[in-house]
């Protein structure tokens, strides 16, 4: 081979090798982009005022502790949906794969207040609906946060029914989404500290003033435990009351 020819080949093999470089780095950011990312259906929120007759409360009203003569009551509700897919090993043993995770949020908000109610009660109230509707803000970029930590995650299940194994673990890892959600979003303190500056809003602290505060200083003025905790059900930090 001639010299010319030698040179000739050195760079088409460098070019060649520059090629299946620039190739490789193309499909491993294009796999990236392309790599599932979970998905967050976030509801607007659902606000009601209601009012009701002390004497007879209705029934699907919440309970209201001694003292209290209305309430906020907020319900953050979460659901997740996990599928994955299963490469089975042999006929007890199987890999499976999560590739697909859906998380519906949703806020209801109901403040209860008796008939003939002063608007100092009906302000507070609203202060504590502002507050959950703050918290609300952001949960669809908690709940990404949370879910995206069990995408393209791996888990072994054994048995003689691979199918119910992979769906009793599928469920299990719904239900881990939803209770970290539940447990990372905890406006409770917040809440709770929000009823300790406007005593209730007995006082004339001014409700706009009295929310900031609260959201700003919560993680200061709310680190000893408290001897009272708000109303609550499964899924949420509950109702606060005047």
């Amino acid at each position: 081979m001639t010299s010319r020819g030698l040179i000739v080949l050195c760079v088409l093999l460098v070019v060649l090798i520059f090629g299946c470089s620039m190739w490789q780095d193309f499909s491993s950011r294009r796999q990236l982009r392309e790599a599932p990312v979970p998905t967050i259906n976030k509801q607007p929120v659902a606000f009601a005022s209601r009012t009701f007759d002390p004497t007879t409360p209705p029934n699907d009203m919440p309970h209201l502790a001694a003292g209290e003569t209305a309430a906020c009551d907020s319900d953050f509700q979460s659901n997740a949906s996990v599928r994955g897919v299963s490469r089975q090993t042999d006929g007890t043993h199987a890999t499976v794969t999560i590739t697909q995770i859906v998380v519906t949020l949703q806020l209801n908000i109901n403040i209860w207040v008796p008939t003939g109610v002063t608007p100092l009660v009906i302000q507070h109230e609203e202060g504590h609906r502002q507050i959950s509707e703050y918290y609300y803000q952001t949960a669809d970029k908690l709940a990404e946060r949370i879910a995206a930590k069990y995408m393209g995650k791996q888990f072994e299940i054994n048995g003689t029914d691979l199918g119910a194994e992979s769906s009793k673990m599928l469920q299990q890892m719904a239900a881990d989404i939803t209770s970290e959600y539940n447990k990372e979003l905890n406006p409770g303190p917040t809440q709770l500290l929000y009823d300790d500056i406007t005593d209730h809003g007995r006082n004339d602290a001014v409700v706009k003033d009295a929310v900031a505060h609260a959201i700003k200083n919560v993680t200061i003025e709310w680190a000893q435990p408290r001897s009272y905790l708000p109303h609550s059900d499964s899924r949420t930090f509950g109702q606060f009351g005047f």
